[in-house]
Order: structure tokens, then C-alpha cells, then sequence
């Protein structure tokens, strides 16, 4: 996508796509844990199917990119589902980031470490589509600001959160 549109304004379709066509979003921070509640998607999966189409986005070569339904595809390759519905959304990568952490950050359970590495990649690519400019500490501060209001936490709580990823 070479010309940036706004999210209500992007092509996107809903088509049924093989499973083996399907390929991890890079630098994914959100680890699929096979506990119970994981246990109980593959249960859900297995009687109702997919209710909600995962959204993936094409890679050149490789077959597509999952930016949301990393849980609903791994829980259909436990099944042996050999495709899955998804919504193709044809987005760059800082789109891609922004979507993908908005989808999960929202998550009932949520490592501190997963929001962490989610936030920083978050910030990054809101800094790279020039949602914030000025100085660094300004673009950075509003950024946190903007950030903050969205997810329903405070600009230090996000900062806080990002400091981590460089602890571990």
C-alpha cells in the first residue's frame, strides 16, 4: 500500500484461506498458552466453528500474515481445520502493528511482559506514520498521551510498561 488511507476507507475482504497459507506476525508479543481457556476455545472451535474471521494481511510469496486470530488458528491446527475465514486487510506494516496490538491489548489475561513488548511496537509505529512530530521528548510524551487515552491507562503507566523491555 503505497498511499495511506484512513481505517474506514481501506479495501479489505473476507475469503477462506488455507491453513497452510498462513504465517506468524513478526515479532508477535502475545504467547498462545495451551491452558484451560485455550482448551475451551478448541472446545468452542470444534462445536460452533469460527465465529469471528481471523484478519490477515497478504505477504508477497509466502501467503498471508496473521495480524488477529493467532489463538483461533492455533486452536484450528490443534482440530485439524484445513482453512480458516479471514478478513484480508491490505495495510502496511505500521497499520499492521497498530491493529494487531489494539486486538489483543484488550485481552482478559495479559503478561505485563506481552503488554510491554506490544506498547513499545505500538509507539514505534505511531511515531514511523507521523502521528505525533516535534522534538523527540514531545513526540514521544504525546504519543504516550495519545496512546494512554485509548488503551485506558496513564501516559507513566505505558512508560512504565515499555521500561521493562529492556530488563528482559
Amino acid at each position: 500500500m503505497t498511499k495511506k488511507t484512513s481505517p474506514a476507507y481501506r479495501a479489505s475482504k473476507e475469503e477462506t484461506i488455507p491453513i497452510n497459507k498462513l504465517h506468524p506476525f513478526s515479532n508477535h508479543p502475545f504467547h498462545i498458552r495451551h491452558d484451560l481457556e485455550f482448551s475451551e476455545l478448541v472446545d468452542s472451535i470444534s462445536e460452533s466453528g469460527i465465529i469471528t474471521p481471523i484478519i490477515v494481511r497478504p505477504k508477497v510469496g509466502v501467503g498471508y500474515e496473521v495480524i488477529s486470530g493467532h489463538r483461533r488458528w492455533e486452536a484450528c491446527k490443534e482440530l485439524g481445520i484445513e482453512s480458516i475465514p479471514a478478513r484480508v486487510e491490505y495495510i502496511d506494516d505500521d497499520e499492521a502493528t497498530i491493529l494487531m496490538v489494539n486486538s489483543n491489548i484488550q485481552r482478559e489475561h495479559v503478561l505485563p511482559s506481552e503488554k510491554a513488548f506490544a506498547y513499545k511496537m505500538r509507539m514505534e509505529a505511531m511515531k514511523h506514520q507521523g502521528k505525533a512530530t516535534s522534538s523527540q521528548l514531545g513526540t514521544k510524551l504525546r504519543t504516550l498521551d495519545a496512546m494512554g487515552k485509548e488503551v485506558d491507562e496513564s501516559r507513566n503507566q505505558i512508560h512504565r510498561y515499555i521500561r521493562l523491555t529492556y530488563l528482559i
